[in-house]
């Protein structure tokens, strides 16, 4: 087991991970669509996060994370940022080892989101994302109040319970030729990868960015971690302005392929899983599909992957992506 914080997990800390949260997290479904499938002309099966507590795959890392700490730290309390499932995540551990929560959120969160933080006994402290550095809002709580930080994605524990997602689901459906996973900070990317690397080493891997924000692609192609504005996307999940260490340590040894969704490609995915699947999935959750779809003619005849990261979206909002233009 990892004991350093400082160094990437390796696949073991992942089937560590996935004994601690087993009977925690759920086992969520792998779906498929034939009509799908005959529109990208493969076999496409989605590993459906939307499924799992609190709508995202966050709850495993978290849980994991989490579920490590000594009665000490226990006591004291964490402190999380994030824009929501993270947040959700760490307020619903939290809650289930009765562990205190603070989790910093931007003002402009999306309101379920921020109900359902609240809703697990999270206490939020809110900031503006387009002028004010989370993180340092984060450390700072940690170093005052002797809390845990616990971020989103650059941390070893977190990241091997994210890498689950894709052990489960080569776990069930075997090989795959190519498997497309949503990119912000990296947690989910660089646990996919641990396991396609010890599952499916065949496997080619994708980490699907909002257009808006490719720094991960960047940081890939440069050899260093790019740092960028905030983002402006509907993808609120990732909206990240770099990727972390410990994810980027990971991701440049395997190097997967990068590459990118615009905003109305993640709303037609959306309506698509909608109309064909009879799920909600939220914008980021859709990167992967949307780039399955652009990518159709490349992947014809092959078993692909989709990891459907979450489904946490107000019903008004998604009602209104996909509500047609108005003409007038």
């Amino acid at each position: 087991m990892t004991a350093d914080p400082s160094e990437p997990p390796r696949y073991a800390d992942v089937v560590v991970a996935a004994e601690r949260i087993a009977g925690c997290a759920h086992r969520t479904p792998v779906l498929r669509s034939r009509l799908i499938d005959e529109q990208v002309g493969a076999e496409v099966v989605f590993k459906c996060e939307n499924f799992q507590r609190m709508g995202a795959f966050k709850f495993r890392g978290a849980y994991n994370a989490l579920a490590r700490l000594s009665p000490e730290r226990r006591r004291a309390g964490v402190v999380a940022y994030s824009s929501g499932n993270h947040a959700q995540a760490v307020a619903l551990s939290a809650r289930l080892l009765g562990i205190p929560a603070t989790i910093v959120m931007p003002h402009d969160a999306p309101p379920a989101k921020v109900a359902a933080t609240e809703g697990y006994g999270g206490r939020i402290v809110a900031y503006d994302r387009y002028a004010e550095d989370r993180e340092e809002i984060g450390r700072t709580l940690a170093a005052e109040r002797g809390l845990t930080l616990v971020p989103p994605f650059d941390h070893p524990q977190v990241i091997a319970g994210q890498g689950t997602v894709a052990k489960e689901l080569f776990e069930e459906v075997g090989a795959l030729d190519a498997l497309f996973v949503p990119l912000g900070g990296g947690g989910l990317l660089s646990g996919t990868a641990l396991s396609a690397g010890a599952l499916a080493p065949d496997c080619r891997l994708y980490g699907v960015e909002p257009e808006a924000g490719d720094d991960g692609r960047r940081s890939l192609r440069e050899g260093a971690i790019v740092h960028i504005d905030t983002p402006r996307t509907i993808a609120d999940g990732a909206q990240t302005q770099h990727l972390g260490e410990l994810p980027f340590a990971i991701l440049r040894r395997v190097a997967p392929t990068v590459v990118t969704a615009t905003d109305d490609e993640l709303v037609e995915a959306m309506r698509l899983f909608a109309t064909l699947m009879k799920i909600v999935v939220e914008p980021t959750g859709c990167l992967g599909f949307a780039a399955v779809r652009r990518m159709a003619d490349r992947l014809r005849g092959q078993r692909v992957g989709v990891i459907v990261s979450g489904g946490n979206i107000d019903l008004a909002r998604f009602a209104s992506l996909l509500a047609p233009a108005d003409p007038c």
